[in-house]
């Protein structure tokens, strides 16, 4: 069986949880993803802006996050002064240090989600259960994905 986590809320299980950032917060500001999975390596949230908002300008002392526009279309301007479009689909970058404000440009709610942590990446660590022979399942790998993989 197939569970929907929108209609059921945080489904915890051995190992895991899911749920779906709408059900994690009121109609507008932070959705608290990190608390509500149960996220301990990394900060995650959620952020949800009407139409026209624009945040505080911010910067971190030792977090680098990642900015992904889930839905609608946000502006990024960094301390620079120079400003960048994300549409859904869209990720930036930005180190700690830099001062950084988004704004909802488009005619409906943005939601955008922002992943943070220090000390970077671990590697290559995945690893295939006893009896699999591929990370792909029982089919092939995507056209693209043996020449893409160095993630």
């Amino acid at each position: 069986m197939v569970r929907r986590a929108m209609s059921e809320g945080v489904i915890e299980g051995d190992g895991y949880a899911v749920g779906h950032i709408d059900e994690m917060g009121e109609r507008y500001g932070f959705r608290k993803i990190r608390r509500s999975l149960g996220v301990t390596a990394f900060g995650v949230n959620a952020i949800a802006l009407p139409p026209g908002y624009e945040t505080g300008r911010h910067y971190h002392d030792e977090q680098e996050e990642l900015y992904f526009c889930h839905r609608g279309r946000i502006e990024i301007e960094f301390g620079d002064g120079t400003t960048h479009a994300l549409e859904p689909g869209g990720a930036a970058r930005v180190d700690p240090a830099t001062v950084r404000k988004l704004r909802n440009v488009g005619d409906e709610d943005a939601v955008y989600v922002i992943v943070g942590a220090k000390d970077g990446y671990v590697g290559r660590d995945g690893r295939l259960p006893e009896g699999e022979t591929s990370r792909f399942g029982s089919g092939e790998p995507p056209e693209d994905a043996a020449a893409g993989d160095e993630a």
